[in-house]
């Protein structure tokens, strides 16, 4: 840290009534302050924009955060981070916290006092408090597939969710299925929204109506696929084919139908999203949207690890291109 720095915190510290060691317990994430002056001290660093330049030392690991460990989802996620902080020289250190929204209070003050060389989150949004708490202290943060539409300071990769119910659907509509049904993730999560408005711009590409029974939100877990899928095969008209915004979803999907006395694909068909690694094991595999995941948290590592070192590109936001992919669970509808 520079004279020059010195002096802006101990103005900082003067403006705040605090001392400068207390000052520095803070910027250190040190637990033995006050809530109340820690609170005051934060208010007086984000109205004065500070932020601590990069040490020439830097931290030897990523911080990856999740709000909980689906396996299979993951690891794919997990794979990425670690190419790429291994190729760099550093680990990696996961964490689990929070909600899907952010991650918990308690954890805020954990990373800094860790001070990773950059973190990768896979929650929806990171709340500006926090935000303004991790570039105060130098530690650049990398946001993957975000609920809303951040803002262009949030760094940030996601994928084209929108094209990938698109494709799925009009998968669905190019075999001759007329009634096809949608379950999606939670409502307000941004890649379950876009997903599922994918689904009724190929509906009305083709010229098919939108029966707002066959649109189910859930929560992207098999429990919650089955629980959907029963309700829409219990319909008086019920779908010929599902498209479903989750690989687990789908598994649920298939799990409903077969307890209907369903055979997938013959009595129906099932697209799913993601193409994690069970997709591919299981009966019948699995038609579904590859979303780059493991891609995912690559480019986020890269993107964390050049903000670390003082590189900004043009744009913090990074959206990667989705595929579908082809195999069993689709097929025409009978008759």
């Amino acid at each position: 840290m520079t004279a020059s720095q010195r002096v802006t915190l101990a103005e900082i510290a003067a403006e705040a009534g605090v001392s400068l060691a207390t000052m520095s317990k803070v910027l250190n994430g040190r637990t033995d302050v006050a809530p109340a002056t820690r609170a005051r001290l934060e208010e007086h660093l984000a109205r004065h924009g500070y932020t601590r330049r990069s040490t020439a030392q830097r931290s030897e690991f990523i911080e990856l955060v999740f709000h909980e460990l689906e396996s299979s989802w993951s690891m794919e996620v997990i794979e990425g981070v670690e190419d790429v902080a291994h190729a760099a020289g550093l680990s990696v250190v996961l964490t689990v916290s929070g909600d899907r929204h952010e991650p918990g209070p308690e954890w805020i003050d954990g990373v800094l006092r860790r001070r990773p060389a950059g973190v990768v989150l896979v929650f929806s949004d990171l709340a500006r408090k926090y935000r303004e708490k991790l570039r105060s202290r130098g530690i650049p943060f990398v946001i993957i597939d975000p609920a809303g539409d951040p803002s262009p300071d949030v760094p940030s990769v996601g994928s084209a969710n929108w094209s990938g119910g698109l494709m799925a659907t009009r998968h669905l509509i190019e075999l001759g299925h007329r009634r096809i049904a949608a379950i999606t993730g939670p409502e307000d999560m941004m890649c379950s929204l876009a997903r599922v408005d994918g689904y009724r711009s190929a509906m009305n590409a083709a010229g098919l109506p939108i029966d707002l029974a066959l649109i189910r939100f859930g929560d992207f877990h098999p429990d919650g696929g089955e629980t959907a899928a029963r309700e829409l095969l219990a319909l008086d008209d019920p779908p010929t084919a599902i498209f479903a915004g989750s690989d687990l979803q789908a598994l649920g999907v298939i799990a409903a139908g077969s307890a209907a006395g369903l055979h997938v694909p013959d009595d129906l068909s099932v697209v799913g999203y993601d193409d994690i690694a069970l997709s591919r094991w299981m009966s019948p595999q699995l038609t579904t949207v590859h979303q780059p995941l493991r891609r995912m948290g690559e480019e986020a590592t890269r993107l964390a690890l050049r903000l670390a070192d003082g590189v900004v590109p043009d744009t913090l936001r990074m959206d990667l291109a989705t595929h579908l992919v082809v195999r069993g669970s689709t097929a025409r509808p009978r008759g």
